[in-house]
């Protein structure tokens, strides 16, 4: 008799009811972040919106203002990770007095901080549009936008970090719902400001920084009772987010030099260079809609793996961040053929240019076939993150973008004269090794021997 070669169905139900508390655990935390990074992208694609209403130029000025103020957002992203990395433990531990302390330290460094780089930003922002060598409609339009985008700065870091304290702390439905005030808030003015008032396209930025401002606001009222803390006491904890989370600021800082450097990229490109830098915003914003979910298990892998490694469940830990990421390429899967199929349609909705529309939907065709990979690559970071392993994504990162993605962007669209779609194709290329490189580390389990230490 031929020998089974597959498990019964005993062992296949066993596996199925260990996967079942992870995948539990997960989902509680990720449908709500996965509506707050929905609201957070709706937020953006308004912008877009609305700039394509107002012309290519204005929606081209959008696209590269955002990569430029995202190089701003870093350091609050990388508190974030810090925090998330931090928090998550002390909460799984139990630590709630030297949690509570960590908050209202950490809280009042992000607004300093968001405060500083809002003036920095405000003062020199117009004369770094000038240095990139951008066509003169962008410099123009982008000039005002970014001054009043500087204003944004600390409401935003504010809001990034206590979204982050309040998912660490079991607290994400509430973040959700400051962020389904901040989305609606801001598409209602952006309407308003833009189309009822003298300030045109300005009126972009200021219904962002006013819907911040009122999200910031109501994180303050749901952390109320954490900012009884002894700021005295939590400064050990502090130095401890800020260590974990350098790795991932720098990540985000030399990663947002990258993004913009493919701008230049497209730039430099001899024909309809604004048309493909509005196309390549477009295709980003549509990429970004399908990925919501893979940025939500992201968060959400950082928070279950985080807390497991508190609660000393390291096995637990590792099994979660594989299950939580193997759901999320199921579902990026199924999202990315979604958009295959609608790819014209979508392209034509964001913009009314039909070069535009055109070299959008070939962007699409083309990113589309990596958006598993890069889901697995995100959500599996995300646990690593959690346990404290920043350095080790920080590295894989900019590996594949440093060392791959903009060197092959630049000799095949531009010494070799390919065009965009060359560019399509090299981050293709650099999210195939990011995925490869970081399943090695994480199978690896190093990253697992030194939460041991640290938990």
């Amino acid at each position: 008799m031929k020998k089974e070669t597959f498990p019964p169905r005993t062992k296949l139900l066993e596996a199925f009811q260990s996967s079942a508390p992870h995948i539990l655990r997960s989902w509680e935390i990720s449908w709500p972040l996965i509506l707050i990074v929905l609201f957070d992208f709706f937020i953006n694609l308004t912008d877009v919106y609305i700039a394509g209403l107002l012309g290519k130029e204005v929606q081209a000025s959008i696209g590269f203002i955002a990569q430029m103020y995202f190089l701003f957002i870093v350091v609050a992203n990388a508190l974030t990770v810090g925090t998330v990395a931090v928090i998550t433990r002390l909460h799984g531990a139990g630590e709630h007095d030297e949690l509570s302390g960590a908050v209202s330290s950490i809280s009042i460094t992000t607004i300093v901080t968001g405060t500083f780089l809002g003036i920095l930003t405000a003062l020199f922002g117009p004369s770094l549009l000038r240095l990139f060598d951008m066509p003169a409609d962008i410099v123009t339009h982008g000039s005002g936008l970014i001054v009043i985008y500087a204003a944004a700065l600390p409401f935003h870091y504010y809001l990034i970090n206590t979204n982050g304290i309040l998912r660490s702390t079991g607290r994400v439905r509430r973040s959700m719902a400051s962020m389904a005030v901040v989305c609606l808030l801001n598409i209602g003015l952006n309407f308003v400001f833009v189309f009822h008032t003298p300030l045109g396209y300005l009126g972009i930025a200021l219904s962002t920084v006013a819907s911040y401002i009122v999200g910031a606001m109501l994180n303050s009222y749901h952390l109320g009772k954490w900012f009884t803390g002894s700021l005295k006491k939590s400064l050990g904890v502090v130095k401890k987010i800020a260590s974990t989370g350098w790795p991932a600021g720098l990540l985000q800082v030399f990663w947002q030099i990258g993004a913009t450097m493919l701008f230049l990229i497209l730039g430099a490109l001899p024909i309809n260079t604004v048309e493909v830098i509005a196309a390549f915003t477009n295709g980003l914003r549509i990429e970004a809609a399908i990925f919501l979910p893979a940025f939500a298990l992201n968060m959400a892998n950082a928070v279950v793996v985080g807390n497991l490694i508190g609660e000393k469940r390291q096995s637990d830990a590792f099994r979660a961040g594989i299950v939580t990421a193997a759901i999320g390429v199921i579902i990026i899967s199924i999202l990315t053929a979604v958009i295959v199929l609608n790819a014209r349609f979508l392209s034509n909705a964001l913009s009314s240019s039909p070069l535009v529309a055109e070299e959008s939907v070939r962007y699409l065709y083309i990113s589309m076939a990596s958006e598993p990979f890069m889901a697995w690559a995100v959500i599996i970071g995300g646990a690593l993150n959690g346990a404290g392993d920043t350095k080790g994504v920080m590295r894989i990162v900019l590996a594949s973008q440093w060392l791959v993605r903009l060197p092959m962007a630049y000799l095949l669209a531009v010494f070799m004269e390919m065009g965009p779609s060359a560019v399509w194709w090299s981050m293709n290329a650099s999210i195939f090794v990011h995925s490869v490189l970081i399943s090695i580390r994480y199978f690896r389990k190093g990253w697992l021997t030194n939460a041991n230490r640290e938990a």
